[in-house]
């Protein structure tokens, strides 16, 4: 089974964890460490793959959580 896509986005003053294809924010906070630290908390009940974007809004990193179910299976 594919894991749903979510991004963590800047937009307006804040930050979102948004999932793709709709405009409901899981997660906002006004910094980006405090939206990924929601995000973890967030994440903890779900598998899902979470794309990490810059200010700019270019893609830092991608994520999976739980780690395990990372289809890479890459150490980093």
């Amino acid at each position: 089974m594919a894991l749903d896509k979510f991004h963590l986005t800047k937009k307006g003053d804040e930050w979102r964890l948004d999932k793709s294809g709709t405009n409901r924010a899981r997660v906002k906070a006004p910094t980006k460490t405090e939206a990924m630290q929601k995000m973890q908390d967030y994440m903890k009940t779900n598998e899902e793959s979470v794309r990490n974007h810059k200010e700019n809004g270019r893609i830092q990193e991608e994520r999976t959580y739980p780690r395990s179910k990372d289809p890479r299976g890459s150490k980093g």
